[in-house]
C-alpha cells in the first residue's frame, strides 16, 4: 500500500502537485443505490411524483455533482470533464433505484471522486424529491467500479 498523498512531510493537509504528471485519458465508473418502499419505486417509475420527473432531475443533478466535486471535497483539483454519463435502473428486488456514473477527462489526475460524487448527488436528489412519501429511504453500496488512465493504470472492483 502506498502512502497517503494529501499530507506533506510535516503531516499538514495539502493539494497534491500534479503539474509534472502527463495528461492522459482518465475514466472512472462508480455505482450506488437508494432503497425505498415499493410504493415509492412505483411512483418514480410511473412518473407521477408531485415534484416531477424524478429520474430526469436526478440525472442532471448527478452531472452537476461531478462538475462541482472540487467545490465539495477540499483537496480535489478542479477538472475539465470531457464526459459525464449517468444511468439509472429500477431494481424491483430492492425495491431500489441503482445509479451508475461514468466520468472522463484528459488530464494529469483521475476522476474517481467526480464519479463517486455524481452517484451520491443523483441518489440524494431522488431522496429529496421523494422524502415527502418515504423518509426511510437509504443510500448505500456507493463504490468505485473501475478506473483507467494514469500511472497507477487500471482498477476493476472484484
Amino acid at each position: 500500500m502506498s502512502s497517503l498523498t494529501h499530507f506533506d512531510a510535516q503531516g499538514q493537509a495539502h493539494m497534491v502537485d500534479v503539474a509534472a504528471k502527463p495528461a492522459t485519458h482518465r475514466i472512472a465508473v462508480a455505482t450506488g443505490r437508494i432503497e425505498m418502499q415499493a410504493a415509492t419505486l412505483a411512483l418514480i417509475e410511473s412518473g407521477t411524483a408531485k415534484k416531477g420527473d424524478v429520474i430526469g432531475i436526478a440525472r442532471i443533478a448527478a452531472i452537476q455533482g461531478a462538475k462541482k466535486t472540487s467545490e465539495l471535497v477540499p483537496l480535489c483539483h478542479p477538472l475539465a470533464l470531457t464526459r459525464v454519463a449517468v444511468e439509472f435502473e429500477f431494481l424491483p428486488e430492492g425495491p431500489a433505484v441503482g445509479c451508475t456514473a461514468r466520468v472522463e477527462t484528459v488530464g494529469p489526475t483521475g476522476v474517481e471522486m467526480e464519479a463517486l460524487a455524481a452517484v451520491q448527488v443523483g441518489l440524494l436528489t431522488i431522496y429529496d424529491m421523494c422524502k415527502a412519501v418515504d423518509r426511510g429511504m437509504t443510500i448505500n453500496a456507493v463504490r468505485l467500479l473501475e478506473k483507467h488512465g494514469g500511472k497507477s493504470g487500471s482498477f476493476k472492483a472484484a
